[in-house]
């Protein structure tokens, strides 16, 4: 494969991330709407985070679209039909949210088509993450690709945060559905005038390719490395609690906190440039350290969260520390995934990160809740010094990983 051809896709993944990062339900420009609404119908923190937990959930179901993706073509394609479909179906779930009057009571609904909407998001990423891994890893470039990826991801987050703090302070959650239905309209013509794949027939050996993955994911570096990403993504410091406690606690105002969330996305971003940048020349078990101090650092940080001043430096560092944190682990786990079904690997250990985080989510919410007996400050310290422990706790795996994956990066990038 030419480098033209690696450009023109990482340009079309760049495209397709960018709408991904704003118009995920969970982390996009619907996160704080969503959380205003749900405020305004008189949910409290736990409610709010349980709510975000399960809104996650879907998420878990990556493997399951990597498997289709890999070995069931959708007519004549892998990839190319799965993300006509999948943006269609993130379509209608965005655009029945619009269309549906929603009232206090009605979290069932929302919840509903949110789901809806977050399958269809989710199996896009997979095929684009199994499009990435089958271009990056031959080329050696995975961690610059990942670079592309998540930097888009990020600048369309720094527009969500000003767009959803305006939306939320101005109870306007309905034009959030409509944008993200355009945008999931722009996804499906992206996918069908843009995606030149080779028509691929159904795998016909269903048996010895199910055999090959299942000793795949037994293998050591494939456990050593889904179980870091586990332990690391279990965070109970979610946005949901953050959230809560600036708007509520401190009595920060939506705007405010919108332009917060826009500023961690900055930091996020500064953080992909810079991988990109560093990731060839720093061998594996290094980046691995930094990421866990990376982690705990994006946490610890908001200790200083009570000053407004400080809160905007608080918000660049810790997207910095988490997004540094996080790029290292998805160039690891694309360097560990086979060439013959990256889309399901991938996908493994994505689920696994967002299995880690919808538990985190709703073990913060619920520790937050139960510890506002002792002051919302004092609970909410004590939430983000148990969140930087748990990241911490990360080094006990660390010499489970094969010293082979951990010296990739030595030297220029292979696979």
């Amino acid at each position: 494969m030419g480098l033209g051809e690696t450009v023109r896709l990482g340009f079309l993944f760049g495209a397709i991330y960018f709408i991904q990062g704003i118009s995920d339900p969970n982390t996009g420009l619907l996160s704080q709407p969503d959380n205003s609404l749900l405020r305004d119908w008189g949910k409290n923190t736990r409610q709010v985070a349980t709510f975000a937990a399960l809104l996650g959930l879907p998420w878990c179901l990556k493997p399951l679209f990597g498997l289709l993706s890999d070995f069931v073509p959708l007519g004549r394609y892998r990839r190319k039909s799965y993300l006509i479909a999948t943006s269609l179906t993130a379509l209608a779930g965005f655009a029945a949210l619009y269309l549906t009057p929603l009232g206090e009571g009605d979290e069932r609904p929302l919840l509903g088509w949110l789901m809806l909407a977050s399958l269809g998001i989710i199996f896009c990423d997979v095929v684009v993450d199994a499009l990435m891994i089958e271009t990056s890893q031959p080329l050696g470039i995975t961690g610059r690709l990942q670079s592309v990826q998540w930097a888009a991801i990020h600048t369309g987050t720094i527009l969500t945060g000003v767009v959803g703090g305006i939306l939320s302070e101005k109870r306007l959650q309905k034009a959030g559905f409509l944008i993200c239905s355009v945008l999931m309209a722009a996804t499906f013509l992206l996918a069908l005038l843009f995606i030149d794949e080779t028509p691929r027939p159904p795998t016909r050996n269903w048996r010895g390719s199910l055999r090959k993955l299942k000793q795949t994911l037994k293998s050591p570096a494939v456990r050593a490395v889904g179980l870091l990403a586990f332990v690391w993504s279990f965070n109970p410091f979610t946005q949901s609690v953050l959230y809560m406690h600036m708007t509520e606690a401190l009595d920060y105002s939506e705007d405010f906190y919108g332009k917060t969330v826009s500023l961690i996305a900055v930091g996020s971003l500064a953080a992909c440039i810079a991988y990109a940048i560093y990731c060839p020349r720093v061998p594996m078990r290094s980046l691995v350290h930094l990421s866990i101090v990376a982690g705990v650092a994006s946490s610890w940080v908001y200790w200083y969260l009570p000053d407004p001043k400080a809160a905007v430096a608080v918000s660049v560092v810790s997207g910095f520390c988490y997004m540094t944190g996080s790029m290292v682990l998805v160039d690891l786990a694309a360097r560990a995934c086979p060439l013959d079904a990256p889309g399901t690997l991938f996908a493994v250990f994505m689920a696994l990160c967002n299995l880690g985080a919808a538990a985190g989510t709703w073990c913060g919410g619920a520790l937050y809740h139960l510890g506002r007996s002792w002051g919302s400050v004092a609970s909410f310290d004590a939430l983000v010094f148990i969140a930087g422990a748990t990241t911490a706790a990360c080094w006990l795996f660390v010499p489970w990983l094969p010293k082979q994956l951990l010296g990739l990066a030595e030297g220029p990038e292979r696979a």
